[in-house]
This record gives structure tokens, C-alpha cells and sequence, in this order.
């Protein structure tokens, strides 16, 4: 990588800026400060931020050459999880809290990561359990990161 690669010192909620390029990446690889990252085309660029931060889907990456990079939740294998009622789909997302699974809360559903124990653990609660395929943007914890995101 270019010692002179373009540098990002700040990011940007989703608004009106354009896009030059896109940067796709998991859940898992998105809580950052400072790394060597190369875009979705090839582009080369040093994050630097003052502290670390979870990037999020649809953010923008400035660059000090003026161009921006838009960061993308990248498809990961997860399972969707339903339940009867609101009550039961509170009690399970109350067990996935207190095993500290990274989860993105919906009103009708949980998606966590696939994992055949935590299946298995959900299903004996009484949840379905799906298979899908889809960009993990789990909920941000309660002092600004998630655990284990």
C-alpha cells in the first residue's frame, strides 16, 4: 500500500454527498480507527480516526483528496428469529442480550449471526429459527460499541 494513500480522519452520516467509491465490509471487520483498508475498486486508504467507531452501513469516508468512499454492510450468513408474540420475542432477545450476541432488533424479529448452538438454544426457547442471507448491522451498545461486533 502507497505510503501516499488517501487519508480518512472523520466519517459522515448518510446525507448528500456522492459516493466515488464503496467500501463492503462484515459486521465483524466494521469497529475501527486506524487501518490500511483498499475499496471495493482497487482504492487504497489509510483510516485514521481520533477513536474507534463502529462504521455503519451507508456512511461516507472523506478523504483528504476530496473524494468519498461509502461504507457497505457486506451479506452475511444469519438466522432471522420470530416468535408467537411480542412478549416471547422479548424473552428471547433477552437470552441473546444476556449472552452477549451481537443482534439487530426489528419489531417483528432478531437477526443474529449463524451459529448452530445459538439455534438450537433459540429453538428450545421456543423461536423459529430461518436461515438468510443479508447485511448484519447488529445494535450499538449501550456506551457507543457492541461487543464483539
Amino acid at each position: 500500500m502507497s505510503q501516499n494513500s488517501p487519508r480518512v480522519t472523520q466519517v459522515l452520516a448518510p446525507g448528500d454527498w456522492h459516493a466515488a467509491d464503496t467500501l463492503t465490509l462484515p459486521s465483524s471487520d466494521r469497529h475501527l480507527r486506524r487501518r490500511r483498508l483498499v475499496s471495493d475498486h482497487g482504492l487504497e486508504l489509510l483510516l485514521d480516526l481520533p477513536r474507534a467507531v463502529v462504521l455503519e452501513d451507508g456512511w461516507g469516508l472523506p478523504l483528504d483528496d476530496g473524494r468519498c468512499v461509502r461504507v457497505c454492510a457486506a451479506p452475511e450468513p444469519l438466522l432471522r428469529v420470530t416468535a408467537a408474540d411480542a412478549g416471547d420475542l422479548i424473552r428471547v432477545a433477552w437470552h441473546l442480550g444476556n449472552r452477549h450476541v451481537p443482534a439487530a432488533l426489528a419489531a417483528d424479529h432478531v437477526l443474529v449471526r449463524a451459529d448452530p448452538v445459538i439455534a438450537e438454544m433459540l429453538a428450545g426457547l421456543g423461536a423459529t429459527v430461518s436461515p438468510v442471507t443479508g447485511p448484519f448491522c447488529p445494535q450499538i451498545g449501550a456506551y457507543g460499541h457492541g461487543h464483539g461486533g
